[in-house]
């Protein structure tokens, strides 16, 4: 199983967050997960679609996610990757 982690850290405190999650997502305790980071801005249609699960980090702005984050949706959203996500 392939997790991709897509995060959007622009301060100390996302980025200690980040490193936390990442740490318990590559738990040696985990078997048969392999973890994928992928900064939000470099993401990839091929990274999306390998995937089978997905953890997104951002901090909030304004009460909303990120604009690097929200750019991954605007990016992999046409409507073979939206039918795909939704399930």
């Amino acid at each position: 199983m392939k997790l991709l982690v897509v995060h959007h850290t622009p301060s100390p405190h996302c980025q200690e967050m980040f490193e936390a999650v990442l740490a318990g997502a590559t738990d040696p305790e985990i078997e048969g997960v392999g973890v994928v980071r992928r900064p939000a801005l470099t993401l990839s249609a091929a990274d999306v679609l390998e995937a089978d699960g997905y953890l997104l980090g951002s901090p909030a702005n304004l009460g909303y996610m990120s604009g690097a984050l929200k750019q991954y949706f605007a990016n992999y959203t046409s409507n073979r990757l939206r039918a795909w996500l939704a399930c």
